[in-house]
């Protein structure tokens, strides 16, 4: 059993006594002040998900509460009156391979035996039409160099190839599609192999589809360099970056958005640097991202910071508790004001030459509520409100500037397919690789953006390496100068 301290036997001593249990005391409840922000800290991470951070909805934990129903519409399921129909149209006669003609053989009334009679005919025929793709077989071609004796001088000389015959085993169109396959459809080297042998009857071992790889990557290093000198000199980009594991290290793949041309790039680093290098040092148009150290080298004026972000993270604050709920509720009621004024200035140009007058009330109870929020005592919606307040510029430039969005959604969508391949290929064995994927994403991605055919640049391209002929660019073509 503990035993009681012996009372102070002196006015003196049972004083210092409880100086030192209130100094004790203090410490104590310091102690469990700090405690309590650590559990807080700790619950606020376990509750991390898609709708209060940066991750996807795919990594969601199980205790994630289910995102709420969107009301009923009142509409029925399926076309609604008056939208465009989309339905599958025929194709015209001359992109028919074949015809034919099909008569009644009998009478369906009286079964009398019917031959076929033009004169008879009732009506025009109903037009069935069949797409049905032919047997695929790669084309093998032998090319024959004989070597012929002079008959003057006796030397003897062999015939060489014709200047457009590829020098190699591979033609370009085949070479196109192993790079179409392993890059746009994620397939891995020995899945390409195999789907070219058993679809299209062409045996190719991985290793030579590998080097069929590198090789497209080598004869695009042009024209994804012409890419990034255009983007550099774009008026509005959007950025952003995600992991792309290298031999084994921890790289980054970063992405470029222009409205013409997308540009990836795989580094050993997430650091301002490489989206310098990217841009160049020089760039004088607006960026626009999320609030990533990386891109504070761009002045706040010449940035829009995502507002999807944004939204996340208030709602990190509402999430949290404490304090912290009452400035993330007043934050996301003043976002879906101002989300629905830029979806009616979006859909209605009247309202768009009205959007900096819509925003103004707005984005005045906004500064208030950060200047407030400032002196909240959680320490991560202090933070958050001065960090807002210091990019405040960045916060708007969507309202001052045509052509630039409040969100970083388009590039967020151009590097989905990549994270999507990332979780196929655990990144790149080495540098080589990681040449091919940000290359091919980068061709990838401006051919959807210029409604270009892929496989048609790349066939292009491939035809262009093999005979030494110019690399095919991707820049769009100058508009031809109108007549007067």
């Amino acid at each position: 059993m503990s035993t009681l301290p012996p009372l102070p036997a002196t006015l003196p001593e049972a004083h210092a006594r409880i100086v030192a249990a209130e100094a004790e005391n203090e410490q104590l409840h310091a102690l469990v002040a700090q405690l309590a922000a650590r559990v807080q800290e700790l619950e606020a991470r376990l509750g991390l998900n898609s709708t209060n951070s940066s991750r996807p909805p795919s990594a969601d934990p199980p205790q994630t509460p289910p995102r709420p129903p969107r009301p009923p519409s009142g509409r029925r399921p399926g076309g609604q009156p008056g939208h465009l129909a989309h339905q599958r149209t025929l194709r015209p006669p001359e992109q028919v391979d074949a015809t034919h003609d099909h008569w009644p053989t009998h009478c369906q009334h009286c079964q009398a035996p019917l031959t076929p009679d033009p004169d008879q005919e009732v009506g025009d025929p109903v037009r069935h039409q069949v797409v049905e793709l032919p047997p695929v077989r790669a084309e093998v071609t032998d090319h024959y160099l004989h070597r012929q004796r002079c008959p003057h001088c006796r030397g003897e000389t062999r015939a060489a190839l014709p200047p457009a015959m590829p020098a190699g085993v591979f033609g370009p169109r085949l070479q196109a599609v192993v790079a179409l396959l392993s890059s746009r459809y994620r397939l891995s080297r020995r899945e390409v192999a195999d789907l070219c042998a058993e679809v299209l009857g062409a045996a190719l071992a991985v290793g030579s589809v590998d080097r069929l790889c590198q090789a497209t990557a080598a004869a695009l290093a042009g024209p994804v360099a012409e890419l990034q000198a255009a983007i550099q000199q774009a008026e509005v980009v959007g950025a952003d970056e995600t992991a792309w594991p290298v031999d084994g290290q921890r790289g980054w793949l970063w992405v470029v958005v222009s409205r013409w041309a997308t540009l990836f790039a795989v580094a050993l680093s997430r650091g301002g640097k490489v989206i310098k290098g990217l841009l160049g040092e020089d760039f004088a148009g607006i960026l626009g991202s999320d609030r990533w150290s990386a891109y504070t080298w761009v002045p706040p004026a010449r940035r829009q910071v995502c507002w999807a972000h944004l939204k996340r993270d208030f709602q990190a604050l509402v999430d949290l508790g404490g304090t912290a709920r009452p400035l993330g509720l007043a934050a996301l009621e003043l976002l879906e004001t101002l989300f629905d004024a830029w979806h009616q200035a979006r859909d209605d140009p009247a309202a768009l030459e009205l959007l900096a007058e819509t925003v103004a009330p707005t984005q005045g109870a906004f500064r208030m509520l950060l200047e407030v929020g400032q002196r909240s005592p959680s320490a991560k919606a202090a933070g958050l409100c001065t960090s807002l307040l210091t990019l405040w510029p960045a916060l708007w430039t969507f309202v001052r500037v045509p052509g630039v969005e409040p969100t970083n959604n388009d590039t967020e969508r151009a590097i989905r397919p990549a994270v999507l391949w990332r979780k196929g290929c655990f990144g790149s064995q080495n540098e080589a690789g990681a040449a091919f994927v940000a290359r091919l994403l980068s061709v990838a991605a401006t051919c959807r953006q210029q409604d270009r055919s892929l496989l048609a640049y790349l066939t292009a391209v491939c035809t262009a390496a093999q005979c030494g002929h110019p690399i095919p660019s991707l820049l769009p073509a100058p508009a031809a100068p109108q007549v007067a």
